[in-house]
């Protein structure tokens, strides 16, 4: 069990470094545009590993379409909200609204494997509410304005992205021969097909902004992609998949707040803010609750 736990520590430091990254060039082109390069070079990069590892396995066509229905849900529509969130109120911020899935996947799990939920989670919410009420009120003490928006994307992704942990933890039960590198690149190739009706009913012109592209921009994008996705859906995933409760392991989420908001700190070149302190005395209160 000590392993499954560190591999969804590394799995949150990874993805922490790969955020910075999101979050600079969604400000510049498009969470869209993003989301779907990182999906690509993720893709490219497990069906790689996977042939690398010997060639993929025989699956029902059901089961690959639930990775590719998990894709869709935990790495196109989940992921394509949190880095909008990431754009709008920054990744620290973002981050500690994360400290809602251990909760959502706890009540998931209980429903969808029967795995116990502790009473205790009910009362973390109040102190993830405060957090969001928080932000809420530096937003309008620095902008006027509540920025609901960006909290109510952020959530979002959070409940999204629990959804599709679910349905891959059910995908894996069904097909335990199939290893977590096979998972993962069904998943990508998901969120790719996903990015591909988008692309059909709002063009977001990727081909033409990948050329306008410096040679700087697409090695860091493709850094950020490597860390930020492969890297950290190879670690996450291998934690979902052998895990007794998700909801600890989703628990471990807290490190990745940790990571996300000192390398925000670290790359803007500013110190944390009252607020932000703030938040984090809730959130560490709500995660106390939890655990």
């Amino acid at each position: 069990m000590e392993k499954v736990y560190i591999y969804a520590l590394a799995a949150n430091l990874v993805f922490a470094i790969g955020v910075q990254f999101f979050t600079h060039y969604a400000r510049r082109i498009s969470s869209v545009w993003v989301n779907c390069f990182k999906a690509a070079v993720a893709s490219v990069l497990f069906l790689a590993t996977v042939l690398a590892q010997g060639g993929f396995h025989q699956i029902d066509p059901l089961f690959a379409g639930l990775f590719f229905l998990s894709g869709m849900v935990g790495l196109g529509i989940a992921d394509l909200c949190l880095i909008k969130a990431f754009s709008l109120m920054g990744p620290g911020r973002t981050m500690l609204i994360f400290g809602f899935q251990p909760l959502i996947i706890g009540l998931l799990s209980y429903f969808a494997f029967g795995q116990a939920v502790n009473t205790r989670q009910l009362a973390a919410v109040f102190f993830f509410i405060a957090c969001l009420f928080i932000f809420s009120l530096e937003s309008f003490k620095k902008h006027g304005h509540w920025n609901t928006r960006a909290s109510l994307f952020a959530l979002a992704g959070v409940v999204m992205d629990g959804i599709g942990v679910i349905i891959t933890r059910f995908a894996f039960n069904a097909n335990t021969g199939i290893g977590t590198t096979e998972g993962n690149f069904y998943r990508a190739v998901g969120a790719l097909l996903l990015f591909g009706v988008m692309s059909k009913v709002r063009p977001f012109q990727f081909f033409e902004k990948l050329r306008a592209l410096s040679r700087r921009s697409l090695l860091w994008l493709t850094v950020g992609s490597f860390a930020g996705t492969y890297l950290s859906l190879m670690f996450y995933l291998t934690a979902v998949r052998y895990a007794g409760a998700l909801a600890a392991v989703a628990g471990i989420g807290i490190t990745g707040t940790l990571f996300s908001s000192a390398f925000e700190c670290a790359y803007e070149r500013k110190l944390p803010s009252a607020y932000l302190l703030a938040a984090f005395v809730f959130f560490f209160a709500g995660m106390a609750f939890l655990f």
